[in-house]
């Protein structure tokens, strides 16, 4: 996940100008995502129930707090807090696959801006999930049955849909809250670390989902790990606490107006990164700090151009496809 900066690709520059000529909003709060009053049937029903529970429109506070350092030399950094909205919609139910694409939402002298934030895939007793192996690898490892059984794999998305972590998990529904735990996972350098090259270079983390009276908190222990002195070691920990308060104060119509231009662009998207990791078992791709992935700037640059009309959908697909095939290669064997 990135932070909330929307310089990250230059977005502030992207002011939604002509989006309310856009047609009916296609990224309208599905209704399965309504509480049901009737008790649920049975623990899959329970889980459903809380990981569309995770879909709204909320104000947004990441906290990210450096905690206890275990080299003499390293100093733990100033905490990172950052607020926002975001608009966070169901774009896939199938039953056993649960997608929900979260859309930040800011304002910019008066004017919403629109980025096109992270993306969570839910799988329903996963066979496989895509994981995080080293800098600027990924990927897909077969789940053992024994873990599978009940469990939910979450994987997430950087901002272009390209791969960020996996892992796996069971949502728990005791003394009156729903929660789901990872066991613990690589993941690469969020930008708000990466842009700082810092001496560490992935992050080794434990994550939480747990649906709150207000909406939802997610919540990381992560351990920070580089090479020191010729062998690996953790830096520091780091305590994340991520709350989506429920809102409505904030321009939601201009996330769901930039997903209406761009919808059918990103599920386009969606399935060249899927065809490519499932064809080479995973994937290589460079690293940006800046961006999260090489491909960021210009996947995310052919999205805005469809916002501002400059390309159409089509042409914005087949130029995404190529990007994505010049710069996925196949994960090393070693």
């Amino acid at each position: 996940m990135t932070s909330m900066h929307v310089t990250r690709r230059g977005s502030a520059a992207l002011v939604l100008a002509g989006l309310a000529a856009a047609g009916a909003p296609a990224f309208a709060q599905s209704a399965s995502t309504a509480a049901a009053s009737a008790p649920p049937r049975n623990k899959l029903e329970a889980d459903r129930r809380a990981i569309l529970a995770m879909v709204g429109d909320f104000h947004v506070r990441f906290d990210y707090r450096e905690t206890v350092p275990f080299l003499n030399d390293y100093d733990p950094i100033e905490p990172h807090i950052t607020n926002g909205n975001e608009s966070v919609r169901t774009i896939e139910d199938t039953g056993s696959v649960i997608r929900l694409q979260h859309i930040l939402v800011v304002e910019d002298h008066g004017q919403p801006v629109v980025v096109k934030h992270w993306r969570q895939d839910w799988t329903y007793q996963p066979r496989s999930v895509l994981q995080y192996r080293r800098s600027n690898e990924w990927r897909l490892n077969t789940v053992d049955s024994r873990d599978r059984a009940g469990a939910w794999s979450q994987t997430v998305w950087q901002t272009d849909d390209s791969p960020r972590y996996g892992g796996t998990g069971l949502w728990d529904h005791s003394d009156g809250v729903s929660s789901w735990t990872s066991a613990p996972t690589l993941r690469p350098l969020a930008r708000r670390d990466a842009v700082r090259r810092p001496a560490y270079n992935h992050y080794r983390g434990i994550n939480r989902h747990a649906i709150t009276p207000t909406g939802w908190v997610h919540e990381q222990d992560n351990a920070k790990i580089g090479m020191h002195n010729g062998a690996s070691a953790t830096f520091v920990h780091e305590a994340v606490i991520n709350t989506y308060d429920r809102a409505s104060d904030f321009p939601i119509q201009a996330g769901e107006n930039y997903w209406a231009h761009t919808r059918d662009y990103w599920a386009a998207v969606r399935t060249e990164w899927d065809r490519v990791v499932t064809a080479r078992g995973g994937i290589r791709l460079t690293e940006e700090a800046e961006n999260g992935s090489v491909t960021g700037p210009r996947l995310m640059g052919l999205a805005d151009n469809l916002v501002s009309g400059t390309t159409t959908t089509a042409p914005a697909i087949e130029q995404a496809r190529a990007v994505i095939r010049e710069n996925a290669t196949t994960p090393l064997r070693a």
